[in-house]
């Protein structure tokens, strides 16, 4: 059997791959001060959603960076199906009316919160990573693909490993320049054209929408502005999309005071943002543990950072974590909850976001 590789993360700029672990970093503050001493010539790897949790960083034993993505098994896929809903619709709609009790409470200052569902995969035969990989890499050229060994994680995550396709950029560091796409505000793709762009369309103008994307863009600016001078924010939001969904994103350039700061030190100040988390953030956190508990690796970040400091991070959506044996996936897929938002439309939202990594997993949703 081709063993996997520890570490793949395949975006439009190019592609890096780690091979085996030198050195686990579990946590955080060890992994910058490996960079720091130039001890680590590179840290890969993932953030989890509550950085209080330990990480899967690690320096690699070898590391390589390609234009293309090094060549997968072609194994086909087992048969793959949903066998456990976390929580149910009912329970999600609940969780929802929650959420909007507090966001419209004129005493409470929560303005937003993602709340999450997970589904579990089982599989009749082993799921191969390195497989999904590339099926998630053909359905989105644009994405950035990642397959993360989790390993590093410690007690729990031993063999499993996190493979996913992310259509946004938390933050990327060349020198001293500074960019992130933060991503907020959704609509479902349509099979039909006009359908589709009229889809499309509705989202540019939907004030829901454009709210719930404005508090991501100021809590992104509130972060970067004591770290970065010349912050370049676009005016209003643009519209891309993936395979299954429209999103607005607001690119976002600036440049660092301190030439010190590198890519993972801005990943760790500027997550989780309220496009994962919410507004303002350790209400919106305190608000997911009690009604979610830990999410794991979802929601966290994926990347790495180089001994100069440059590097690149994504969030880490569109994934499922893979267990050990390779039987069994999980797959997470969450909404921002703002006080105009509708139980029933939010849960729809979460459906039409599985369907990146159900798909790549061969699973019909």
């Amino acid at each position: 059997m081709t063993r996997e590789p520890t570490f793949v993360f395949a975006g439009p700029d190019g592609v890096v791959v780690g091979e085996g672990v030198h050195t686990a970093f579990p946590h955080i503050a060890d992994a910058r001060a490996a960079l720091a001493s130039h001890s680590s010539p590179i840290v890969v790897g993932a953030l989890p959603f509550d950085l209080s949790r330990p990480a899967a960083l690690m320096r690699p034993q070898s590391v390589r960076f390609t234009d293309v993505m090094p060549e997968g098994p072609g194994r086909e896929l087992a048969s793959t199906e949903i066998t456990e809903t976390s929580p149910d619709a009912d329970e999600h709609r609940r969780r929802i009316g929650v959420a909007l009790a507090r966001l419209r409470d004129p005493a409470d200052p929560l303005d937003k919160v993602v709340l999450a569902r997970a589904l579990l995969l089982t599989a009749q035969g082993r799921l191969d990573a390195r497989t999904v990989l590339d099926r998630l890499a053909s359905a989105d050229a644009q994405a950035t693909k990642y397959l993360v060994d989790l390993s590093a994680a410690g007690e729990g995550y031993s063999g499993t490993a996190l493979v996913g396709a992310s259509p946004e950029l938390l933050v990327a560091r060349h020198g001293r320049q500074v960019l992130c796409r933060p991503f907020a505000g959704s609509a479902p793709r349509r099979p039909d054209p006009e359908d589709d762009a009229a889809s499309g369309a509705a989202l540019v103008e939907s004030d829901k929408n454009r709210h719930e994307h404005q508090l991501v863009v100021d809590a992104l600016r509130a972060a970067l502005e004591p770290l970065c001078t010349d912050l370049q924010i676009a005016p209003r939001p643009q519209l891309t999309r993936t395979a299954a969904v429209w999103h607005l994103y607001t690119p976002i350039t600036a440049t660092l005071r301190e030439r010190s700061t590198t890519a993972l030190d801005l990943a760790v100040a500027l997550h989780p943002t309220p496009a994962v988390g919410g507004s303002p953030t350790d209400r919106a956190v305190a608000l997911i543990d009690e009604l979610e508990g830990d999410r794991g690796f979802y929601a966290g970040a994926v990347g790495w950072c180089d001994q100069r400091g440059d590097g690149r991070w994504v969030v880490s959506i569109r994934c499922a974590q893979l267990s050990a044996d390779r039987h069994t996936a999980l797959a997470h897929s969450g909404g921002g909850i703002v006080a105009e938002s509708d139980p029933g439309a939010e849960l729809d939202e979460t459906t039409t976001k599985f369907r990146t990594i159900l798909s790549a997993l061969g699973v019909e949703s």
